[in-house]
């Protein structure tokens, strides 16, 4: 198994830890300005509101699981598009793709893989290792086993193989058009509920910093795009597409002399999957807590054999410094086993994390969620603590985009919204 690349030298990770100017001006990922007397940042953080995450997570709801190449998901896009759009970012674009046939999902036993060529036992594809007590995970695919009637005919009609489209939008940097972070969630989900947490949580995450970001008062000297994928239930084929189809294009301008640059180049992807159930370790008995655990946290996860493991591992520190500062009531921790997740395809390309409720391999893939792909993913089912650690990881990204971005003001100070 390829294990996490040499720790970085101690005076590097507390350059990266501290936000010291000589390593921000050596590394685009931790380019950053210094704090003024007063931080913008701050203000922005406080224009996130708890009522708005849950609402916006309520009206994702309204759409089913918003499973891909169904009605019910090309008209959670519409809807989406229109959101963006009524906070002020109003250059949405889609990308266009084709998908074919679903894969085949069963529940299966909660044993984590083994990862190729490796000689441990228990390992998952991104190299963490299940502990403790597990539970039987998987896609629930019986439409029978969601209780409520309107919920199950939402979610009756099956994917049809054909066209697919992903929405995104863009903040343009002012200073350095050509360069840019990507915030991102995926809009569909699976499973007869309604998607709340997998992955309502984290494209309503997306959708909130774009609201606060398009406010007419902020600007930023890099670009910022916010992207909600679509297909990621069935292999990351959304955010793959886009790789494919962007990856390219990247820093050029177009037409040459405009100012334009239609793809900006990646200095970092930042992506949201499941943001709010930290319930703990499932019980001897298989079951899991019905209360957010007091010690629940924000797991930021790079993946520690990608090319681009180092810079990967300084945005990861970057998001974690930012939560310690400016999040109101949950820590985060790094780890280094990023998989399963849209930030997977861009990897090898860019720095890449992922911001989740638990770690994805040892623990999600272990049943510490026991909501994931089943029709209790409702959001009903979830409390008001279980959508505060969703706030808390939105302040994480907010801020550390905001610093990375070189975010300001553009009439000095102002009364959070």
């Amino acid at each position: 198994m390829n294990d996490m690349p040499a720790r970085p030298k101690a005076g590097r990770v507390l350059r990266a830890i501290c936000g010291v100017a000589a390593l921000a001006s050596a590394s685009p990922v931790l380019a950053q300005p210094p704090a003024p007397s007063v931080d913008p940042v701050r203000i922005l953080v406080k224009r996130l509101d708890l009522e708005r995450y849950k609402a916006t997570i309520k009206g994702l709801t309204q759409f089913g699981d918003r499973r891909q190449g169904t009605a019910r998901n090309r008209a959670a896009i519409d809807w989406i598009e229109a959101q963006l759009k009524s906070y002020g970012c109003i250059n949405t674009e889609r990308l266009t793709y084709r998908f074919g046939e679903e894969p085949v999902h069963t529940i299966a036993p909660a044993k984590a893989a083994v990862v190729a060529g490796s000689d441990e036992p228990g390992l998952s594809v991104g190299g963490g290792r299940s502990r403790g007590f597990t539970r039987k995970t998987g896609v629930n695919t019986d439409p029978n086993a969601q209780p409520d009637a309107r919920i199950r005919a939402l979610d009756m009609p099956p994917a049809d193989p054909g066209e697919r489209q992903e929405v995104y939008c863009t903040k343009i940097g002012i200073g350095h058009p050509n360069e840019m972070y990507i915030i991102s969630g995926h809009m569909d989900g699976i499973g007869f509920g309604e998607a709340a947490n997998d992955d309502g949580s984290g494209t309503a995450l997306v959708m909130e910093l774009a609201r606060v970001f398009s406010s007419p008062d902020v600007q930023t000297d890099r670009s910022i795009r916010f992207i909600l994928w679509n297909n990621e239930e069935t292999g990351l084929d959304g955010a793959k597409a886009y790789v494919e189809q962007r990856a390219a294009l990247q820093g050029t301008e177009s037409p040459v002399g405009s100012g334009r640059y239609p793809e900006p180049k990646w200095l970092g992807v930042m992506q949201h999957d499941m943001m709010m159930f930290d319930h703990g370790m499932p019980r001897v008995d298989g079951t899991v807590s019905p209360a957010q655990r007091p010690e629940a946290d924000v797991n930021i996860e790079f993946q520690s054999n990608s090319k681009m493991a180092p810079q990967s591992q300084e945005l990861a520190w970057a998001l974690q410094v930012a939560n310690e500062r400016y999040a109101s009531d949950y820590p985060a921790s790094v780890g280094r086993h990023m998989t399963n997740t849209d930030s997977t395809p861009f990897m090898d390309l860019a720095p890449a994390v992922s911001l989740r409720e638990n770690e994805r391999g040892a623990q999600i893939g272990s049943g510490w969620d026991p909501q994931w792909h089943q029709p209790t993913d409702l959001y009903t089912t979830y409390s008001d603590k279980d959508f505060l650690l969703g706030l808390n990881a939105a302040q994480t990204t907010l801020a550390a985009t905001a610093r990375l971005a070189g975010a300001t003001l553009r009439r000095g100070p102002v009364q959070p919204k």
